[in-house]
């Protein structure tokens, strides 16, 4: 599991999390959290996640609460 914070929520189901010394943020969909419901999450919030490979890059999974 990998730790970061999370960085931007929209109001369409999907967020973005920094990483620490990682320049871009990762993406992640609500359908991938765990244990946590969106509306719970708020910027700032710290998470733990794994990450995976989509078409589009790398993305979040398994992201919950730390």
């Amino acid at each position: 599991m990998q730790t970061g914070t999370i960085a931007r929520l929209t109001d369409k189901g999907f967020g973005f999390i920094k990483r620490e010394g990682q320049e871009k943020d990762l993406f992640f969909h609500a359908n991938e959290l765990a244990g946590v419901s969106f509306n719970e999450l708020r910027e700032g919030d710290t998470v733990t996640f794994e990450v995976a490979e989509s078409p589009k890059g790398p993305n979040a999974t398994q992201v919950s609460k730390a």
